[in-house]
């Protein structure tokens, strides 16, 4: 769920029609604006891939903070009634300061996907595929600690995934040996080695823990049945924070009234026409003109 104490005034202020507010550093939170769409359709989009300072991973927390402002004041003060933050880099350490920043509600992508991870593992651990700084970050792992302190995450990084996604591989020989090496970890050593046979699971789901990996969900489904011999919950964060979206908006609300379906806007910080080129892959439909904005300094 949103934390957020100002609904009454956020709708007094821009109304339940205006429209939500979605960022990230570059083209992954797409996936979470199309499980937006699919769960929301009645509701207008703004996105912002903030692509001339991508990737977030790498900057400290105190730069990731100051350019999490940025694009959420951008996004403000464009009127939406509230913010998701597609970026599990920023879900992991800047969603208190925005809170804190903006009259609006804010949500991440982390504890939706740990919520649901949870729910999903039963007493087993939980398996989590994400970006090198999502996994040495710990975030998952105490986001799982709040709904159980008893789940142990295992954490494999997997950073070829976001080239292939970007590239376009999402099926094929060449991802599918990609995701089962990451997926190894989550899996017991080979009885006969190079015999096929299913190896004993170490996890009860695997979260896709960067948004970029929706793109990989059939396959990375595949590859778990493929190596332990039955199939293993596979947790989209980005459909798990549509839903978290839907709830809240219901309860407060704010779910738009409209009838028709709701329009997308997209920005980024630099390259549309090369953003634009990609985005379709991403958002599993065509690609609205894209818009370059100059967000200002914090």
């Amino acid at each position: 769920m949103i934390p957020d104490d100002s609904t009454a005034s956020v709708i007094a202020r821009v109304g339940v029609d205006a429209p939500l507010g979605v960022f990230d550093s570059g083209l992954g939170g797409l996936t979470v604006v199309r499980a937006l769409r699919e769960r929301l359709p009645s509701e207008d989009i703004i996105y912002l891939g903030d692509n001339a300072r991508v990737p977030y991973g790498t900057r400290s927390p105190e730069t990731i903070i100051r350019y999490a402002l940025g694009c959420s004041k951008e996004l403000a003060g464009r009127g939406v009634k509230a913010i998701v933050v597609a970026c599990n880099t920023v879900s992991a350490v800047a969603l208190d300061r925005l809170r804190a920043e903006l009259d609006l509600p804010v949500t991440g992508v982390i504890i939706p996907g740990a919520r649901a991870a949870t729910r999903a593992a039963g007493e087993a651990p939980v398996g989590v595929l994400g970006t090198l700084g999502t996994i040495t970050s710990g975030a998952y792992t105490r986001a799982v600690a709040s709904f159980s302190s008893r789940t142990e995450v295992l954490g494999q990084a997997a950073p070829l995934l976001v080239a292939l996604a970007e590239e376009g591989w999402t099926e094929g020989d060449v991802p599918r040996l990609v995701v089962r090496q990451y997926l190894a970890s989550f899996f017991g050593p080979e009885v006969v080695e190079g015999f096929g046979l299913p190896r004993e699971s170490r996890v009860g789901c695997v979260v896709l823990g960067c948004t970029h990996f929706p793109l990989f969900r059939d396959l990375i489904e595949r590859e778990v049945r493929d190596i332990g011999g039955r199939g293993i919950p596979v947790v989209d964060s980005a459909r798990e924070t549509a839903n978290d979206v839907e709830a809240f908006l219901t309860s407060r609300g704010m779910r738009a009234e409209r009838r028709q379906p709701g329009s997308l806007q997209l920005l980024v910080t630099d390259k549309p026409r090369s953003f634009e080129a990609v985005a379709s892959r991403f958002l599993g439909a065509d690609v609205p003109a894209v818009e370059l904005v100059d967000l200002k300094p914090e």
